[in-house]
């Protein structure tokens, strides 16, 4: 992922509201939301490093990674998609997880992680060194710098969610969508300085990246109640923003729906 709000504990019907862009190669093969055959995941699945970027289970459970834009830093490591994965198949709750991931985080390419269980949400990152931090209750945001980077987009996307939560939202969820969607590009002012140059950061700088290589293939929206029922929506996109289709799946239940174009 590269784009993440969430809202933790501040919604009366739902524990979880998270929604996020991936933006990846679109060379790079993946599969779209699915339960998997191997594993009790609810999530898309990397075909390349075989991990996911984000994931839910039917006990509730949630991971998200997001990589870190640091062209200077070498990339080595295991993949950060494991991580997700190893959370979301072991049993080990978001407290001890996070302690116990500390001592091994360094050994990962860069990453942050966000971690949910019934009772607990938790921070975790390795860059510039492993730290692991409580979420509090409210609406937060990532991208792929740190917890709460006050990225433009990132900012924008919080403040939907804030705002949707306000609202009362519930089960409709086109006004994160449209967030999710947003192509506008940030004024120079307001761009980060992540050492890729400033026609890449206004380039990457929308919620919703378009173009032939390199662009947003997923947006996805999870919502989890306090009695732990709840739905993952993802919409999948092709080269130039071209709608791939769309996967709707209940967390503790059955398939709801499932559509997808060709």
């Amino acid at each position: 992922m590269c784009l993440i709000a969430f809202a933790w504990n501040v919604h009366p019907r739902w524990r979880l509201v998270l929604a996020g862009n991936r933006d990846e190669f679109h060379a790079r093969p993946s599969a779209p939301l699915a339960r998997w055959d191997d594993a009790p995941i609810i999530g898309g699945r990397d075909l390349q490093a075989g991990g996911t970027w984000l994931g839910v289970t039917d006990t509730g459970r949630c991971c998200v990674v997001t990589n870190v834009r640091d062209p200077r830093d070498p990339q080595l490591g295991v993949s950060r998609g494991m991580l997700a994965t190893d959370f979301l198949v072991g049993s080990m709750d978001a407290t001890t997880h996070a302690r116990q991931l500390l001592g091994t985080a360094s050994e990962y390419r860069p990453f942050n992680l966000l971690t949910f269980d019934a009772l607990d949400a938790f921070y975790l990152g390795n860059r510039p060194e492993p730290r692991a931090q409580a979420v509090a209750r409210g609406v937060h945001g990532l991208s792929n710098a740190d917890f709460n980077t006050p990225w433009p987009k990132t900012r924008k996307l919080m403040s939907c969610l804030q705002g949707w939560v306000d609202a009362g939202g519930e089960d409709e969820f086109n006004p994160l969508f449209n967030a999710l969607a947003d192509e506008r590009v940030a004024p120079d002012a307001e761009l980060p300085d992540t050492g890729v140059g400033l026609e890449r950061e206004r380039m990457l700088s929308p919620a919703f990246i378009r173009s032939e290589h390199y662009g947003t293939r997923a947006s996805t929206i999870v919502a989890i109640g306090h009695d732990g029922s709840g739905v993952i929506v993802e919409r999948r996109f092709g080269p130039n923003g071209r709608f791939d289709g769309e996967t709707i799946l209940r967390i503790a239940d059955s398939l709801l729906a499932t559509h997808s174009s060709t």
